[in-house]
């Protein structure tokens, strides 16, 4: 699978990691070639995952190639580690009239002012709700009053230079998705609410809304829903096609790294569930990481340093460990192991089946047989989950799998294994062996996708 690092998204703040706020972050992908701007918001609230799901492989796994697509794949983070719909309230009801001391005023003119910015030329706003909904009644779980699998205008046009026909976008955008269904039930239809032209209390409440605030700064909006009646996966794969349809008829031109498909979008989200520390010394891939991991070398003395694998992930201290976050999902919590850190040495001697390498720290090194570490004297290797008594040094020794206990490795499936090296008692960098010919996480991976396609319900974490 090809990963597309089209832009580098900011750290979030080394606070976080200390119990500070979580902001949200911005994701320019520009062609550098002609075409409109469009932004892409999710995660207004943290109980939405299809919609933030999709605006993270945006940023991930798309190269835009003409025009330039702006994402927010976070909004309100702060709700999303909490699978909250809103922490101090529903965020998507503060675009009219806000007090400069909620908690939130800030983040609302932060993303008002990239709405607003004149290069923006329409915006699509991502979401989750029960149900499917559909212009007739049907059942409890369809019809008119919900609002899953709807793409979502106040009115019918809006007064701007391009792409004003709402209507027309939301029918063209329901109907290519509609080609793309698991199931008739899961079908697409436009909602639309006539925010300004009814005095309902459906339209009081949508006038406070994201979107209807784009609307009336001349820009067009429209709302996308999800299901949350179906697995995430499911309704990030069916955003995907209706964002897709947009954007082809903004005219802007894509490449997209997986097949459009429920599974590999599942696939393409486990690929970035990892984190590292203090410029690639520590590197953990969480994709199907133990509930808790234990002694973690980080700097002692120092603010907790770290760059996400994807722009949904966060850490957040709680106590004396710091849990990780993807999405809503709570992925692991690390339990730190503060440390003078070494900067003598980049890259480990090493012979992974008989073949001998050279590998710099931060990396995942696949192993089908065996390996050994080579770390000259004056550097020690700890292998954590191999235990000699007596022995201070584990370099030298060649190591198969058999030779590791399963309850230290990083991952639920006892396949991949921590290498530290230390100088004296100060930690020089980690490598990950992982015992598998494919590549041990995506042997994690391919068992959450036989069960997706079983069952259509996979989990990220607890």
């Amino acid at each position: 699978m090809r990963l597309f690092l089209t832009t580098l998204w900011l750290l979030v703040a080394a606070s976080t990691a200390q119990g500070g706020n979580l902001d949200f972050t911005l994701h320019k992908l520009d062609s550098g070639r002609p075409g409109p701007t469009i932004l892409v918001v999710g995660g207004i609230q943290g109980d939405e995952p299809g919609g933030f799901y999709t605006a993270a492989l945006l940023v991930s796994h798309y190269k835009i190639k003409s025009g330039a697509v702006w994402v927010v794949p976070n909004l309100n983070f702060l709700s999303m580690i909490h699978n909250s719909r809103g922490m101090h309230g529903d965020m998507n009801r503060k675009f009219a009239d806000l007090d400069p001391k909620d908690p939130e005023y800030e983040a609302i003119q932060k993303i008002k002012a990239i709405i607003t910015d004149p290069r923006v030329e329409a915006v699509l706003h991502l979401h989750d709700g029960w149900g499917f909904f559909s212009p007739t009644y049907v059942s409890e779980w369809q019809n008119p009053k919900r609002w899953g699998q709807s793409v979502i205008i106040d009115q019918d046009r809006v007064p701007a230079s391009r792409f004003g026909d709402l209507a027309a976008l939301a029918e063209k955008a329901a109907a290519e998705a509609n080609e793309r269904l698991y199931d008739p039930m899961h079908a697409y239809h436009v909602k639309n609410t006539h925010t300004r032209g009814l005095d309902d209390e459906t339209a009081k409440e949508m006038s406070k809304t994201l979107t209807y605030f784009a609307i009336n700064n001349g820009k067009p909006a429209f709302g996308i829903e999800g299901s949350k009646n179906v697995s995430p996966f499911l309704s990030a794969y069916y955003h995907l096609a209706v964002v897709e349809s947009f954007l082809r008829s903004f005219g802007i031109a894509f490449e997209r790294a997986f097949e459009l498909a429920t599974p590999q979008v599942a696939d393409a989200l486990q690929s970035n569930v990892a984190v590292s520390f203090f410029d690639n010394k520590v590197y953990l891939d969480l994709r199907n990481a133990r509930e808790r991991l234990r002694y973690i070398p980080l700097k002692k003395g120092s603010a907790v340093e770290y760059r996400p694998g994807s722009p949904i992930m966060a850490l957040v201290s709680a106590e004396k460990s710091l849990k990780v976050y993807f999405g809503n999902k709570n992925v692991t919590e690390l339990d730190p192991q503060y440390c003078e850190y070494d900067t003598s040495l980049e890259a480990v001697p090493m012979e992974i089946d008989g073949v001998k390498r050279v590998v710099p720290f931060g990396r995942v090194v696949p192993v089908a047989k065996n390996f050994r570490v080579e770390t000259g004297a004056d550097y020690r290797a700890n292998i954590i989950g191999f235990s000699k008594p007596g022995l201070a040094n584990e370099a030298g020794l060649t190591l198969a799998l058999s030779d590791l206990q399963p309850g230290y490795s990083v991952d639920k499936a006892g396949t991949i294994f921590r290498i530290e090296i230390y100088k004296g008692d100060k930690f020089c960098g980690m490598i990950l062996a992982a015992f598998d010919a494919k590549g041990p996480a995506l042997a994690a991976s391919d068992k959450l996708l036989r069960k997706l396609k079983k069952t259509g319900e996979i989990d990220l974490g607890r």
